[in-house]
């Protein structure tokens, strides 16, 4: 393997996770009138949002996220990170951002390996692989993030196989990825360089049970159960400002 035969992953949109969590007590000791103050911002930032995605200069979703590890999820994909940094920033000065905290966030970078494409093509004049490059996030039901590592322990060391030992690997890894196709949707997420892992994944679906399966399929398939190591999952449902209002409700 030449020595940067690895590196030759294609990168598409940026993303940015902002995971937060609502002070309730702060709240809702709040009057009426600053909270709908609030929202009236944040749902202003979120048409802007609405406004990039149609114009098809990035892509945002949000969900609630259950359990104690947070709230709140606002995913964004955008062409570079400053207009994350911007998109960070603009959130932070609204006054619901004040009703907040954020235990946790993610960057990353859309990425697909060089193990799905084919030598000699040039792949980003393939529309399939710019539509997973570039994706409109799904609205649908449910979300589920997690980060992963691969393995460099000992016998067990991912970046020691060989090119052809990985593609092997990952091509049956990717066959069951496939088999979930029209139920999950993925967008993996190389973070080498930009968080704590080295990939970031979130998956849609409208069946939360689709998580399980897939997730548990593929911990049988050698790639997860040699050398996967995974963070904290988050899992939560799709919100709108409409949705979102009646979260919020006091």
């Amino acid at each position: 393997m030449s020595a940067n035969e690895a590196l030759l992953t294609l990168e598409g949109w940026y993303t940015y996770h902002n995971f937060r969590t609502i002070n309730w007590e702060k709240w809702k000791a709040a009057s009426a009138e600053e909270r709908q103050a609030a929202l009236d911002e944040l749902n202003g930032l979120i048409r802007t949002w609405e406004a990039n995605e149609a114009e098809n200069q990035g892509s945002t979703a949000f969900y609630s996220i259950l359990g104690h590890k947070a709230d709140l999820v606002f995913m964004f994909l955008r062409p570079t990170m400053q207009e994350l940094e911007e998109i960070k920033t603009a959130f932070n000065k609204t006054r619901f951002a004040a009703f907040t905290d954020a235990p946790y966030s993610y960057v990353s970078v859309v990425e697909l390996s060089n193990y799905v494409h084919n030598p000699g093509e040039d792949p980003k004049a393939n529309p399939h692989v710019r539509d997973r490059l570039y994706p409109i996030l799904p609205k649908w039901e449910h979300i589920c993030f997690y980060p992963m590592n691969k393995k460099r322990d000992l016998q067990d060391n991912w970046y020691m196989l060989s090119m052809q030992e990985r593609q092997e690997m990952m091509r049956s890894h990717g066959m069951i990825g496939r088999s979930y196709a029209g139920r999950v949707k993925q967008i993996i997420g190389g973070s080498v360089g930009f968080d704590d892992w080295e990939w970031g994944v979130t998956l849609f679906a409208n069946d939360p049970l689709e998580f399980k399966h897939i997730v548990y399929e593929m911990r049988f398939d050698e790639v997860s159960a040699r050398f996967g190591e995974f963070g904290n999952f988050l899992v939560g449902n799709v919100l709108n400002q409409e949705t979102l209002a009646k979260k919020l409700e006091v």
